[in-house]
């Protein structure tokens, strides 16, 4: 059984014969290959030129027996395509070129034509998928709805995002008509990126706890539901909902896999998984920093945990930290590979 076979198997829910290992963002500072890029290149530029994305997203998998890599990218290219571009600030965060205040805002949004506006991204998969040849699997993604109108409505990454909080309670209907633009638009970049040549895809919520719990149905899962309604029966979807404490109800998204942040209990979100249905998650990704010896400990404890997890596929709870020693990334690999499954 090939690496991309087990992803999938896992992604089933069906038992394989060894932990499938993908670590989130699997681009970043760790890795000296890609330090060297990014002093060349502005990530913004890496993302949008296809033969830097394939490169970045190709990076890991020569480095560590990864089962599977995730398209470099980024989830604002969504709006960006929408004709709202987005720049890093100084100091750090997003800054969008303007906030949408006004049902005039929403008639400006560029929806037609989207993702032949967004090709740089499929032929970044079409050259990856080239590369992997059937060896390794490959997930496309996006952001979910609600995440990404906290950008539009806020206008720059900001803690609480309270412009969109109020947008949610004075004028509910602008909301609700953003939501459905920005849910068109992913369910049809997600299909972009399947018929490209992605296994699987995930759709990241990273702000899905910021919306108040009661409002949580309305203004993100309905929409989430919606876009994988749209999407292959076949495909495998993963759904990372930040924070977000309603397990009953991510289930019923229509995703077939759930990821987990650090603090969840893995072992019991495992047992609590639907039949047919698997978790990702969620080594605590600051341990990575303590050095390979302690990674490989918290590795070794977690998989213990989750042994007789049908389908779990081992993840970081976030993506990696800068300054990760690369030896760390080899000791958690390598653990999981050695790991012993029944």
């Amino acid at each position: 059984m090939n690496a991309r076979e087990r992803f999938l198997n896992a992604a089933s829910a069906r038992p394989v014969d060894t932990r499938p290992v993908w670590l989130m963002r699997q681009a970043g500072r760790y890795l000296p290959e890609y330090r060297e890029l990014r002093a060349r290149h502005g990530f913004l530029e890496m993302v949008r030129t296809p033969a830097l994305a394939a490169e970045v997203t190709l990076q890991p998998l020569r480095r560590f027996a990864l089962d599977a890599a995730i398209i470099f990218s980024d989830i604002l290219t969504i709006p960006e395509a929408l004709g709202v571009p987005y720049t890093f600030r100084e100091g750090g965060g997003i800054l969008m070129e303007k906030a949408l205040r006004s049902s005039a805002d929403l008639d400006a949004l560029q929806t037609q034509g989207l993702t032949e506006r967004l090709n740089y991204v499929y032929d970044a998969i079409r050259s990856v998928r080239h590369a992997l040849q059937d060896g390794h699997a490959l997930l496309g993604f996006c952001g979910a709805p609600w995440t990404l109108a906290a950008y539009l409505v806020q206008g720059e990454s900001q803690e609480g995002f309270p412009k969109l909080l109020a947008l949610a309670k004075e004028n509910p209907k602008m909301l609700e008509r953003l939501l459905e633009i920005l849910s068109q638009a992913a369910a049809a970049h997600l299909n972009a990126q399947i018929a490209s040549g992605a296994d699987a895809v995930q759709i990241f919520d990273s702000w899905g706890a910021v919306c108040p719990p009661d409002l949580y149905e309305n203004f993100s899962l309905k929409w989430i539901r919606q876009i994988i309604g749209a999407l292959p029966k076949d495909t495998p979807v993963i759904l990372f909902a930040k924070g977000v404490d309603a397990r009953e109800a991510l289930w019923r998204s229509g995703a077939r896999v759930l990821s987990f942040g650090a603090d969840a209990d893995m072992a019991r979100e495992a047992r609590l998984a639907p039949t047919g249905h698997a978790v990702q998650g969620n080594l605590d990704n600051r341990v990575l920093l303590e050095g390979p010896e302690a990674t490989a400990a918290a590795a070794y404890a977690l998989l213990e945990k989750t042994k007789d997890a049908p389908g779990y596929i081992f993840n970081l709870g976030h993506g990696v930290l800068p300054g990760t020693p690369v030896e760390s990334i080899d000791a958690l690999v390598r653990t999981v590979r050695q790991f012993p499954v029944a």
